[in-house]
C-alpha cells in the first residue's frame, strides 16, 4: 500500500458518517464504508474509477470476475450491471473505497488532445470493465482530488482540473484500450456507448433491437455482436437487468409493492416480473426487499 493511500484512509473514514454510499462535497466523488463482509449484491456501475483504500472486494460481470484491493483499481467505461461482494471488512479495519464518476464526453475531450498514434481501431470492441495495478502518478492525482473534500472553497475551480488529470493518467496507462475504444464517437464502441445512453434514457419504453441499431447507424447483427463484446450480454438482457435494478430501487426507496414496481418499469405481467426478478436476484421480490431493508437498516 502506498503512503498516499494510507494518508487518504483517515480522510475518507472521517467523512463517511454511516455505512454504505456517502456523498461528498465534490459532485462526482462518493465514498463507501462497510464494517462487515457482504452477500453478493447486484448494482449498476456508472462510468467510474473505483479505488479501494482498505480491505477487498470482488466484482463480477458475466463470466468475468475481478478481485481488487488497495494495490489495484477498477474502471467501468459504460453503465454496466454487475454483482459485487465485499470479502474483507471489520470494525477495526472497515472496507473503504472511493468512486470517481466521469462521462464519455470527458474521455472524448482528453483523447482528442492526446491524439495517440496507437488509438484503437474503430471496429474493435472489448469488455467495458477492467482492473489494473495502481500507479504512483494516478494515486497522486486522486490524492489531490480527495484532499479537496476538506477545502470546499477550492472545489469548483480545482476539482474539474484534477479529474482531467486522473482521466489523462488512465488514458496513458494500461487502461487506455478499455477507455480509448470509446473515444472516436463514430467507432463501434462509441456507437454502443450511445446506445447504452438511449437505453438508460428510455429504459421503460418498448424499442426493438433494429430500432436501436438504426438510431446509432449499425446493422442489427453488428450491434448485437459489439454490444455483447462490451457488456457481456445482449441488448435485451441488458435492458431487462437494468429494469429489474430500477424496480428494486423503487421498492426500497419509494416503498412500491411488487405489482406497482413491475408496471412502473414496463412489465405488463407481475408474475413474469417476479419470475425474472427471482432468477436474477436469487430471491422473490418480497423476500429480497425484506432482506435488503434488513441489510441497510431501512424501515
Amino acid at each position: 500500500m502506498t503512503d498516499m493511500i494510507k494518508e487518504l484512509i483517515p480522510i475518507v473514514d472521517k467523512s463517511t458518517k454511516y455505512e454504505g454510499i456517502n456523498q461528498t462535497a465534490i459532485p462526482f466523488v462518493q465514498f463507501f464504508k462497510a464494517f462487515t463482509t457482504s452477500q453478493i449484491l447486484h448494482t449498476v456501475y456508472e462510468p467510474s474509477l473505483f479505488i479501494i483504500l482498505q480491505a477487498a472486494k470482488i466484482v463480477t460481470l458475466g463470466s468475468h470476475t475481478y478481485r481488487y484491493d488497495p494495490l489495484s483499481y477498477l474502471v467501468s467505461s459504460v453503465h454496466l450491471p454487475v454483482a459485487g461482494q465485499i470479502i474483507e471488512a471489520s470494525e477495526a479495519l472497515p472496507f473503504l473505497s472511493v468512486q470517481i464518476t466521469f462521462t464519455p464526453e470527458q474521455i472524448y475531450k482528453i483523447a482528442e488532445q492526446l491524439n495517440p498514434i496507437n488509438q484503437a481501431e474503430s471496429h474493435e470492441t472489448s469488455i467495458g470493465i477492467s482492473m489494473k495495478e495502481i500507479g504512483h502518478e494516478l494515486i497522486e492525482a486522486v490524492h489531490r482530488l480527495i484532499c479537496l473534500s476538506n477545502k470546499p472553497r477550492d472545489i469548483d475551480v480545482l476539482a474539474p482540473l484534477y479529474l482531467q488529470e486522473i482521466l489523462y493518467r488512465l488514458l496513458l496507462s494500461d487502461q487506455a484500450k478499455t477507455l480509448m475504444q470509446f473515444a472516436p464517437i463514430e467507432s463501434n464502441a462509441g456507437r454502443i456507448a450511445k446506445s447504452i445512453q438511449l437505453i438508460q434514457k428510455d429504459l421503460f419504453e418498448s424499442i426493438t433491437i433494429q430500432e436501436l441499431a438504426d438510431q446509432i447507424g449499425m446493422s442489427a447483427s453488428s450491434f448485437h455482436k459489439h454490444f455483447k463484446n462490451i457488456t457481456t450480454m445482449s441488448p435485451i438482457q441488458y435492458r431487462k437487468l437494468n429494469r429489474l435494478q430500477e424496480a428494486r430501487r423503487l421498492m426500497l426507496s419509494q416503498h412500491l409493492d411488487v405489482s406497482d414496481a413491475a408496471f412502473q418499469v414496463g412489465y405488463e405481467s407481475p408474475s413474469q416480473f417476479s419470475r425474472e426478478y427471482t432468477r436474477y436476484f436469487g430471491l422473490s421480490p418480497s423476500k429480497d426487499i425484506k432482506q435488503m431493508k434488513k441489510i441497510f437498516a431501512i424501515s
